[in-house]
């Protein structure tokens, strides 16, 4: 099974014996993470509405209410079970905006991950397009950038959130296993599919 980090586990520790700042110290220490997996998967569609700090905080006030009952049977690590906190205000703000707009974003526009434009991004695109081709320059990084967002953006939902989870959020398969309620055996099998389609996308002709 998978675990928390020790400062985590210490954290939890202080929460359980009624230290009276451990849980802010224990949701602060958690926040640059949440951002990064909600911004991850944020439409941009729904940006000018929806900013991922206010995600992040209705995240941090709905885990401080719940919190007691997940210390009664902490069935998985801590962080997860904030992932599966904010996964589900993700999937909320996209409903609301979806209602309020009349129309589902979700067909007529698909999510690329404003996350995805990074440094790692593109090494992840350099490892499937051109092993010889590094992004030295404006031009190539532009050009790798518009093609990762292309092909991440062709997956379907399953194979995409699996990508983002183990390059972008630096999951373990251990972790995605225990996430997704799938034997470690079986993740890493659903991510060498959403790999090979992936390359498949990158190297495809119609995405050049």
């Amino acid at each position: 099974m998978a675990t928390d980090p020790p400062e985590t586990l210490e954290l939890l520790a202080q929460v359980r014996q009624g230290e009276a700042d451990a849980v802010d110290r224990l949701l602060v220490r958690h926040r640059e993470s949440l951002r990064r997996m909600i911004d991850l998967r944020l439409d941009p569609a729904i940006v000018g509405r929806v900013d991922a700090s206010d995600v992040v905080q209705d995240v941090m006030l709905e885990a401080s209410r719940r919190l007691a009952d997940y210390l009664k049977n902490p069935a998985m690590p801590f962080h997860l079970w904030l992932r599966h906190i904010a996964k589900d205000h993700v999937i909320d703000a996209h409903r609301k905006h979806r209602l309020a707009q009349r129309r589902s974003l979700d067909r007529e526009q698909p999510i690329i991950p404003r996350g995805l434009a990074d440094r790692s991004s593109l090494e992840l695109a350099a490892q499937f397009i051109d092993h010889e081709l590094t992004p030295a320059s404006a031009a190539i990084r532009q050009e790798m950038q518009r093609r990762l967002n292309m092909a991440v953006t062709a997956l379907d939902e399953d194979d995409r959130d699996i990508i983002l989870m183990r390059h972008f959020e630096q999951m373990s398969n251990q972790e995605v296993a225990e996430l997704l309620g799938l034997t470690e055996a079986a993740a890493s099998m659903r991510y060498l599919r959403a790999v090979r389609k992936l390359r498949g996308q990158l190297t495809s002709p119609d995405s050049e």
